[in-house]
């Protein structure tokens, strides 16, 4: 099973941050803007939080709270679970299904080098899959012409 490093591997490097002190708006059309469903929040040069789709949907939406003058701080999402590059993709996959969240920041030496998603580990599977299919058919095929 590959590791998280892998999948860090295959993205653009940057990872895509708001200033806490931001308006929940602008911090939604940087997410808009990028096509993503977070984005990590950062509080003098440190991670503070973590702002999603849900987040906005549930604290700002949901609550009829005005987005341009709603400030990341007052709604992200303060306690951020995190992995290293090293953390095994079935585990972050356990972290995440078991705490119900679909982004996983990734931090090493307190910095934060990226950010997996759940369709990045669905992906990282489902390439996986494919390669291990193609070994047992190549497999297969190769011991089948042998009988002959």
């Amino acid at each position: 099973m590959g590791t998280v490093q892998d999948i860090l591997s295959r993205k653009p490097q940057t990872v895509l941050a708001v200033d806490s002190n931001e308006s929940v708006l602008e911090a939604a059309k940087v997410m808009n803007d990028h096509k993503i469903g977070s984005v990590v929040v950062m509080n003098a040069g440190r991670m503070a939080g973590i702002l999603t789709e849900r987040d906005i949907l549930t604290r700002v939406v949901a609550s009829q709270r005005p987005p341009a003058e709603t400030r990341v701080e007052e709604v992200m999402t303060r306690e951020v679970l995190t992995c290293r590059p090293g953390t095994k993709l079935n585990e972050a996959r356990h972290v995440m299904r078991e705490r119900r969240i679909r982004h996983l920041p990734v931090v090493e030496k307190d910095l934060v080098v990226g950010m997996i998603s759940l369709g990045d580990l669905n992906n990282a599977e489902h390439e996986i899959l494919v390669e291990t299919i193609q070994t047992m058919e190549s497999y297969i095929a190769g011991g089948s012409a042998s009988l002959i």
